[in-house]
């Protein structure tokens, strides 16, 4: 007999907390090709298993799959608060600050209890400052205005653990759940290790760096630990975090550039020549990639 949605998404649930994140993704696929097949299954339902399978992304790296995930997820069922903290994770990860600070504000309408969400606003108002400057609030898109009736559906417990939208007490105990509090310590090792990278203490840096990259892979934390490893002349290291995040976003400008850098240093120029040549194709005007190509020319 065919495994129904719900086992399947039972069965997705338990490869997550295995660690198993591509075969839980695949077993929520699995459970929404049946629920669209036969026309069946709520809007919550699906959105549940949109919000965890947009889970396995964002462990996997995969920030983009988690973004559209949870845009679906949230198009289902509008203001639920995994989809949100997934998305805001999502776009805080791929430096997208402007719309992670929407979605963490948007997040707090519907509970103003989520610590993960105070903290991502925290993070994004200051790397939005640093950005922008003292003006960045006039650069924001709007925020969304969070109807009462979508505050009040999270206040009671939903019957639908685990999902994308039950609420936060209930979220300890679901698999997938587990997923946003290992990124939001992951996104805050990552800015620990910012801030000693401005302070000029690239080696703690990296040990930050590192142990953020165990709870969550995700490409900036590899560019960013790279030049940590450049300016140490730990090249080969570079390399390997370049191509790490590279593997996550094959056109990342940073990675293409800081690989280059590497990769001129360890005499390796036709390689470090061929990852110049792509960036230009996605920046044909970054100044930085046209002086480090003429460099690489007359080596």
């Amino acid at each position: 007999m065919a495994a129904s949605p719900g086992a399947l998404r039972r069965a997705g649930n338990e490869e997550f907390r295995r660690g198993q994140y591509g075969p839980a993704a695949a077993l929520y696929t699995r459970a929404l090709e049946l629920l669209e097949a036969a026309g069946e299954g709520t809007a919550e339902e699906r959105s549940v298993l949109l919000a965890n399978r947009a889970a396995c992304h964002l462990k996997d790296g995969a920030c983009g799959l988690c973004v559209t995930d949870c845009s679906s997820a949230l198009q289902l069922v509008p203001f639920g608060i995994k989809p949100l903290l997934r998305r805001a994770a999502a776009y805080e990860a791929l430096e997208r600050y402007q719309l992670a600070y929407v979605d963490y504000k948007t997040a707090l309408q519907v509970d103003c209890s989520i610590p993960a969400a105070h903290d991502g606003v925290n993070r994004m108002t200051k790397a939005l400052l640093e950005k922008d400057g003292v003006n960045w609030r006039q650069k924001l898109p709007p925020i969304p205005t969070v109807p009462v009736s979508a505050q009040t559906r999270w206040s009671v417990p939903s019957a639908g653990a685990p999902g994308a939208n039950t609420p936060p007490a209930a979220a300890q105990r679901a698999g997938p759940d587990q997923a946003a509090a290992g990124t939001e310590r992951a996104q805050a090792l990552k800015a620990e290790g910012n801030e000693l990278v401005k302070k000029g203490n690239h080696k703690k840096a990296v040990e930050k760096y590192t142990e953020s990259l165990k709870l969550s892979q995700e490409c900036a934390t590899y560019t960013n630990r790279a030049l940590c490893y450049l300016t140490l002349k730990q090249y080969k290291e570079a390399v390997q975090d370049c191509t790490e995040a590279l593997r996550l976003d094959p056109k990342n400008v940073k990675a293409l550039y800081r690989r280059a850098q590497a990769l001129k240093e360890l005499k390796d120029y036709k390689s470090s020549i061929a990852d110049i040549k792509s960036l230009l194709k996605t920046e044909p005007k970054n100044t930085a990639a046209l002086r480090l190509l003429q460099e690489l020319n007359k080596a």
